[in-house]
């Protein structure tokens, strides 16, 4: 089992920057890559940014690359989202996720068994 904590969410202004923290408990965190999600009122979970356990490879959504770095620390047992030049459209609950190593990296939420409670970014105009 592994028990996963966000956060460092709340309120930005269009333009402004958040980092989100996710720390993990359990079993070997540095065998699992992990993601981060995030989903809007009526919209499904979509990926939005993952990371390999090694921390060697990351893996970007469209719409936040150039704009959000996922890293790790697994001395810390933490995985970070740092989310810059904000905009309205990333208002969503944000989740992170873990999932056993693998030789690529996943994006669909499915495939992650564990999950976080998530954390509330909204980002005003």
């Amino acid at each position: 089992q592994v028990q996963l904590v966000e956060s460092g969410g709340g309120l930005a202004q269009a333009g402004g920057s958040l980092r989100l923290s996710c720390a993990a408990s359990g079993r070997t965190f540095s065998s699992y890559d992990m993601g981060w999600f995030r989903q809007a009122p009526g919209k499904e979970r979509e990926f939005v940014a993952a990371i390999t356990w090694t921390g060697g490879r990351t893996l970007y959504a469209d719409s936040v690359k150039d704009r959000f770095t996922i890293s790790r620390d697994n001395a810390k047992n933490t995985v970070y989202l740092q989310m810059n030049s904000l905009k309205p459209e990333d208002t969503a609950v944000y989740y992170c996720a873990a999932r056993p190593r693998s030789l690529v990296i996943i994006t669909t939420p499915g495939s992650y068994d564990y999950w976080g409670q998530g954390t509330q970014v909204t980002v005003s105009s």
